[in-house]
This record gives C-alpha cells, structure tokens and sequence, in this order.
C-alpha cells in the first residue's frame, strides 16, 4: 500500500436502481488480481500523477468494488476523495445526457436520425451542409472541426452564439470522415431544447436521472455539493483553481449547460447509467434505441476508431482504445477530458466507471496510459 488516503464506499453508499453492494467474489472477480487495478490506481496517485480517483466496477449490477483513492483537492488545501464525490464529468455529458434525450426523441417518433440539421436550424445550408443529418452529429461524422472559439466571442445571447456555429466551415464532406467534435454534439443539446419545449438541463434531469434515481446527478451544482466536489485546473482569469464550476470553456460560454459537457455526477450513479444499457434501456430508452446506438455506425470509414450513437465502439480490429486490450467487441464507452471515463462490455455484463480530476495537475496525458492498464487488469479479474 502506498499510504494514499483510501475509503471503500461498498456498504455505506445508497446504491442507485440498477445496482446493489455484492463484493468481488459473488460478482464473479478473483479479488486479489481486483486490487491490483486498484494498485496502479495508488502506485499513479502516490507518484503524483494523479490527485485522485473514485471507480466502480459491476457486474450483472452486482457491485463488486466501489473506491475512494486520493485528494478530490490538493490545491489550495488537500481535500480528501470519497465514495460519494461530485466530478465534472466533460464529455461523458455527451453520452450521459444528450445521447438519451435525443433517443428518447427518436423513441416518441418526435425525430429521426436521418432528419436534415437544416430541417431545425435553417441557416444549416450551403457549402455541403444541407446533407448533414441527425446521425452524423451522433457519429461525429458531419464534418466539423473539433472546436471552435466562435461561441467564446464576447457578444451575444445564447441563440446568437449558437447561431456563429452555422459559420464553422466544414473539414470534410457530411458522412465521410469521423472527426470527433463538440460542435455537433452541442447542436443536439439545443435541438432536444428545441422539439422538447424544455430546456436541456430540465429535460435530462425529469426524463432520464430522476427515473434511475440519480439524486446528484446535473448541471450546475451548487452549495455545499459543489464546494466538495473534485477540484479541476487552475484558471488564471479566477486566480484558482475550479471546484463545483464547468470546466469546459464552451459550455461555460453557454451558461454551464450544453450537450457537449457541464454534466456533473458521482461515480455511483456514472456506473447506474452504464447499467441501464445493460438492461436494454430499463423502461427509460427502448430496447430498440440500445442496439442502435451501441451497432458500428461507422464500419465503411477508415481509422482505428468506430463509432455508435454516441459511443466509441470496440472491434475485433480496434487499437488504441481506452479499455485496454481485453475488453470483448462490441464493448462500448467514452472518455471526459478531465479524467472521467465508462466503459460497458455487454459479453461480460460488466460496467466500469473511473473518475479521476487528473486536470488539477495541469493538462499531462498520464491518463492515456493509465486507462487501458487499468481497464486491462478490471477484465483479467474476471473469473466467471
């Protein structure tokens, strides 16, 4: 053991639906190759590669591990991580809240994936963009660019920063390359404000969390939560670190709330969701929409990247991936650029939730190298 603060949260936590504390040998886990994915947890924490982490990992919705490791702050004061820790989830928001909005659309027949962009946002026209659709901005296939600094330009209200995007030139034909971009993701979040008549936050929080019981679960934390939740990076223009506050500058230019990032939740309830695709949606999204989503959309493009509705997708051809080498094909997840990741594989019946605030050191890339490792030495503790 390396000494870095430790808190197991099996028994104490009020486990989300989906989810029940069982401990690694009912779940099927041989517990000591268990703790030594644990133990490059520590071994990165005690190195100072990273401040902290909270990971749980399930099976079938047994829970077998459920750890607190690290600091959630070291600076200014260290602050240490426990099971229950608020993070800022970045891009899981994609998959944690806008993908279901919008398939929960698709589900009501209020839209459907082949439906025009221009069909909802007019000024998407000319330059090829007439012939983006729906599921390209799920398959990050519709040619934007990654980003764009036009929705951090100092004037305007949120429909006109919007609307900026619509000047974005494309970087590829709609549909013949898989470019993973924000932009598109943050035109579904304000396409679910649009059709649903709600807004974003509101329709995420009432459609999807509150019927899995996600309590903590949102955008914009505020209070006490906030204060504890996992520090993120230093911001020169606050003179302090972020805690509690969107760290993505895009969403925070939208208010904290975009389809894109500004979700915030704790590592039960991350593995709660990842459950609920396990279950065939749980009566929240169709049976019919889970194996859209989690189907090779993308298997005519070249790349070592595959994408679903929203998810990268694991193939018998994949490299690279953020879940190692043993995850099964067909095993689907998501990363957030502040350390946060999921992964699902469905042949194993297995949900691994890892949330780390690997930003409050600054922008290093050890989590690259950590995730697969870690993700590697989950699936090798599989024993049944």
């Amino acid at each position: 053991m390396t000494g870095v603060p430790f808190a197991d949260g099996l028994q104490a936590t009020r486990w989300p639906r989906g989810l029940r504390p069982a401990g690694p040998a009912e779940a099927g886990f041989d517990p000591g190759r268990l703790e030594r994915a644990f133990g490059l947890l520590e071994a990165e924490i005690a190195a100072g590669q990273l401040p902290g982490a909270v990971a749980v990992i399930a099976r079938d919705g047994a829970v077998a591990a459920h750890r607190a490791l690290g600091w959630a702050a070291v600076h200014p004061a260290r602050r240490p991580m426990v099971p229950d820790t608020l993070f800022d989830l970045a891009s899981l928001t994609k998959v944690m809240a806008t993908l279901p909005a919008v398939l929960l659309l698709i589900d009501r027949g209020e839209i459907r994936l082949d439906d025009p962009l221009h069909l909802f946002f007019p000024e998407y026209r000319g330059e090829g963009r007439e012939e983006i659709r729906i599921r390209h901005l799920l398959t990050h296939t519709a040619g934007f660019p990654p980003g764009s600094p036009v929705l951090r330009e100092p004037a305007g209200s949120r429909a006109e920063r919007i609307a900026r995007l619509a000047s974005v030139p494309l970087q590829a034909p709609p549909g013949s390359r898989i470019i993973y971009s924000d932009l598109g993701f943050i035109l579904l979040g304000e396409l679910v404000a649009k059709v649903s008549g709600q807004p974003l936050d509101r329709f995420v929080r009432e459609q999807v969390h509150r019927p899995l019981g996600l309590v903590h679960a949102g955008y914009l934390p505020s209070g006490d939560r906030a204060r504890s939740a996992a520090a993120t990076e230093y911001r020169e223009r606050l003179g302090r670190h972020q805690c509690g506050e969107v760290h993505d500058e895009n969403a925070t230019a939208l208010g904290g709330v975009a389809g894109h990032a500004g979700l915030f939740a704790t590592a039960p309830e991350v593995a709660a969701y990842g459950q609920l695709w396990l279950e065939g949606g749980a009566g929240v999204l169709s049976p019919a929409a889970v194996a859209a989503a989690t189907r090779d959309q993308t298997p005519h493009l070249p790349g070592p990247e595959h994408r679903g509705l929203g998810w990268i997708v694991a193939r018998e051809d994949s490299a690279g991936l953020s879940c190692g080498d043993l995850f099964s094909p067909g095993s689907f997840g998501h990363t957030g650029f502040t350390g946060t990741s999921l992964w699902i594989d469905p042949h194993r019946r297995l949900v691994v939730a890892l949330l780390t605030n690997r930003v409050h050191f600054g922008r290093t890339d050890h989590i690259l190298r950590l995730r697969p490792r870690f993700h590697n030495a989950v699936a090798a503790a599989v024993i049944r």
